[in-house]
């Protein structure tokens, strides 16, 4: 378990987003407002900040698509402290949008339903010069792909089978926008054709640490002019 402080300014609100990493996933533990302000007015303003934020340069966004388990969301952070970029999880402001958990809303209103909600999510985002984590169903949506796609570079963090089995145990309550019935196996293999269509770069993790995945992606899109 790996706790993370993302600071920022939010709004001219100083406020302290804490992430907690549990086996790849990322999960807000508080969102602090300073001095004072109320958990939610936080929480809003920095859904409206992922929104509407935007850099005035040419630099691209980085976005991280892949299986749950490949490790997105932990690359991620690291990959933006170590370029200067900006962090957004796109499955954390799914839940701050919602105010559910991914899980609760598969639950109540089944898979499609999240899959919407991630669409819409990711078709309101706006700016340059952020690493961006996706959740493994964005390859669903060719409208949020080619949206990204606009300002950013696609890096698919491919993993293996085998290697995601041994991180993931909780396939059934882990917020995965999936039928009930659906193994990781039937998931793997029928997203894998979506990543490779939707790649710009495909990095091989098997075998890496998560700082030697982000020094491949930096060498890779950090190239002559």
């Amino acid at each position: 378990m790996k706790s993370v402080a993302v600071r920022g300014s939010i709004s001219a609100s100083p406020a302290i987003l804490s992430i907690t990493i549990r086996n790849g996933d990322p999960h807000p533990e508080s969102l602090i407002a300073l001095p004072g302000l109320p958990f939610f007015a936080v929480a809003a303003q920095y859904w409206y900040y992922c929104k509407t934020f935007s850099v005035m340069d040419n630099n691209s966004n980085i976005v991280l698509i892949g299986m749950p388990g490949a490790g997105k969301s932990t690359v991620g952070i690291i990959l933006a402290k170590m370029t200067s970029r900006d962090f957004i999880d796109t499955d954390i402001l799914i839940q701050f949008s919602t105010g559910r958990s991914l899980q609760e809303i598969v639950d109540t209103e089944g898979p499609l339903a999240l899959r919407r909600i991630e669409e819409e999510v990711i078709l309101s985002l706006r700016g340059r010069q952020h690493v961006i984590a996706t959740g493994g169903s964005a390859v669903y949506s060719a409208a949020a792909m080619d949206h990204l796609r606009l300002n950013g570079t696609i890096v698919f963090l491919d993993l293996d089978l085998s290697t995601l089995t041994s991180r993931i145990h909780n396939i059934h309550s882990r917020g995965i926008a999936k039928q009930q019935e659906q193994s990781l196996e039937d998931l793997f293999e029928e997203r894998l054709v979506l990543y490779r269509k939707y790649a710009d770069i495909t990095i091989a993790c098997a075998g890496l640490s998560q700082e030697e995945v982000c020094a491949q992606i930096i060498e890779r899109t950090t190239g002559p002019d």
